[in-house]
């Protein structure tokens, strides 16, 4: 039998045709819609939450009083991007009423998987501190790792978990163990005991509602991520058959879209 290549099994830009566009229009649609927000003074941006550089949240306040704070937590494996490529994916909940945070972390190799879990962990309540009202939580592959984690029994406070309407991991990684046999581990440094300590399937289910979100054209590996995250917290799982691991966040820009939909009501 011959042994998996976790390299290729993890590699999403090779098998997306011409990935770099999207990368490219992320950035440059996130920065003309900070611009636009800016202008009519609904953005607040870099905001400290930490004490490092990367630290730094934006907030995207909607027309009135908000319904509610979506919190997006962006991927890139833990050791790319940050918070300037996703800005403009905010519109589909402030459409909606609701105000949307993003933030920024630190990367591997930098800090490890635990340290960045632990940022958002702190991010998240502060959030809760500055804000009232419903809290719901996606993120992205990594993003959507870190969100997960957070929804694991003790990682939060009660009063903040009560607060959570819904957690949707997109595209996750969450059992984080065959990480170790690819060359990002190099950055990760992951042993067997911390990849298990990191991975929300391998958890107990959070007692808020959780939504797990995949595309159906993902590379194999995500579809039985997204699979073992939702059997074994019992949590409902959504394939989105023809998105692949970097249009599938796309819903999130349009306030009639069933992620939207899931999200804020």
């Amino acid at each position: 039998m011959s042994r998996i290549d976790y390299d290729d099994a993890y590699a999403n830009a090779e098998y997306i045709p011409n990935a770099d566009d999207f990368i490219t229009c992320w950035h440059s649609d996130a920065s003309a819609f900070r611009s636009d927000m800016l202008e009519q003074q609904r953005a607040e941006l870099d905001t400290a939450y930490g004490q490092s550089k990367r630290q730094t949240y934006d907030v995207f306040h909607p027309e009135g009083e908000a319904k509610g704070t979506l919190v997006f937590v962006h991927g890139g494996y833990w050791r790319r991007f940050d918070k300037s490529y996703w800005s403009h994916f905010s519109h589909g909940a402030l459409a909606q009423g609701w105000r949307v945070v993003m933030p920024s972390y630190d990367l591997c190799p930098r800090v490890s998987i635990a340290e960045i879990t632990q940022q958002m962990r702190s991010f998240v309540t502060q959030i809760a501190e500055k804000y009232v009202g419903a809290i719901a939580l996606t993120g992205h592959s990594a993003g959507g790792h870190l969100v997960a984690r957070l929804g694991v029994p003790d990682v939060l406070s009660d009063d903040l978990i009560s607060r959570i309407t819904q957690i949707v991991p997109i595209s996750a990684v969450a059992d984080l163990r065959t990480l170790v046999f690819t060359e990002m581990n190099n950055d990760f440094r992951l042993t067997d005991e911390t990849a298990t300590a990191e991975s929300p399937a391998l958890m107990p289910k959070p007692i808020c509602p959780v939504t797990v979100w995949v595309g159906g054209d993902e590379r194999p590996v995500f579809l039985e991520q997204s699979m073992i995250l939702a059997e074994n917290w019992g949590a409902k799982m959504i394939v989105r058959q023809g998105e692949h691991h970097f249009d599938v966040i796309d819903g999130l820009k349009d306030p009639n879209s069933i992620l939207v939909r899931l999200l804020t009501t």
